[in-house]
């Protein structure tokens, strides 16, 4: 398949995730995380079975069973095309915030050649990000948290407590909260979405140095197709719970559970990367409306372009 063939897409891709967005407008502030989910993923399945491909969902929401989610293994596209693509998504990074009217809400689509991304189950992950520009293998989730930000500051030409890592607030991060307060370093606390957090570490006017912490597996193996777009370099490990997240993963075709995973094992091939801002944000600016007219504020990142795109685009509906 040659290249130009997924990058074809690129434009198809943002429109799915704009419309996707537009169509959360009218969740937004309402209390109800279940029907912010609902208005995004009904949007964005209907949009993506008018695409000329086979696409095969291989990150999403869940399993067949929880259905009206896109779930892993689903088929989209209306068959008209034996182009065939793997797709990861997050219909709605934030449906907590939505629901309450909170920032950084995005809904997020990344398409790759078949076989791209990793056919990862949805249980947490371990995650640890940096921005381009530094050695090759500088993170290691097993090395302590201490000596990465005094490498990461040695490498960065800066005061270890110059050095800003983003984590998200949660209970489960006390011990990075600690360190990093004993390192007297910079904090970016996120309140939800981790998407942005990894990304943040390759986009200058942010000057996140670290992006660490356990979120989503979905989320890291999305925040890994941009971070490949923008030379960054990120390590994840899957962490489960019980016994039957395990028995998921092994048939998926994971063999080894405790294994870490690079960006390259994350993210095999060429991939496009798409992001609307469904509420205001660090990242991008939420959905507006005026009369009949909505206005998107959204990113694409390709392993083409190996740049940040910014666009704005109306939409009269």
């Amino acid at each position: 398949m040659e290249k130009k063939s997924l990058f074809h897409y690129n434009s198809k891709i943002l429109k799915v995730s704009q419309l996707a967005a537009i169509a959360v407008y009218d969740c937004i502030g309402k209390k109800d995380e279940v029907l912010a989910d609902k208005a995004a993923v009904e949007s964005m399945r209907s949009e993506l079975n008018k695409l000329d491909f086979r696409g095969t969902i291989v990150i999403g929401e869940g399993e067949r069973d929880k259905a009206p989610m896109l779930f892993i293994g689903e088929k989209v596209g209306n068959n008209k095309s034996n182009l065939q693509f793997d797709i990861a998504l997050d219909p709605l990074e934030g449906t907590k915030i939505t629901a309450n009217n909170e920032k950084n809400a995005l809904t997020v689509i990344a398409l790759g050649d078949q076989n791209s991304f990793l056919n990862a189950p949805d249980v947490y992950m371990e995650k640890i990000a940096v921005g381009p520009g530094l050695p090759n293998n500088l993170l290691d989730l097993d090395n302590p948290l201490e000596d990465t930000l005094e490498k990461l500051a040695f490498y960065k030409k800066k005061k270890v407590e110059n050095i800003s890592v983003c984590f998200l607030n949660r209970p489960r991060h006390k011990k990075i909260f600690d360190i990093v307060n004993k390192k007297k370093c910079k904090k970016f606390l996120l309140p939800d979405g981790d998407i942005f957090g990894a990304i943040s570490t390759s986009i200058k006017k942010f000057n996140i140095d670290l992006y660490i912490g356990i979120g989503g597996a979905p989320e890291g193996v999305l925040a890994a197709s941009a971070l490949k777009c923008l030379n960054g370099q990120m390590q994840c490990r899957l962490i489960f719970n019980n016994s039957q997240q395990k028995k998921r993963a092994m048939k998926m075709g994971i063999k080894n559970l405790k294994r870490k995973y690079q960006i390259e094992d994350l993210i095999k091939k060429d991939a496009i990367f798409v992001a609307t801002g469904v509420t205001d944000g660090y990242l991008l600016r939420g959905i507006k409306k005026k009369k009949n007219i909505f206005e998107t504020h959204s990113l694409t990142i390709s392993t083409k372009t190996k740049k940040i795109n910014f666009k704005k685009t109306k939409f009269k509906i």
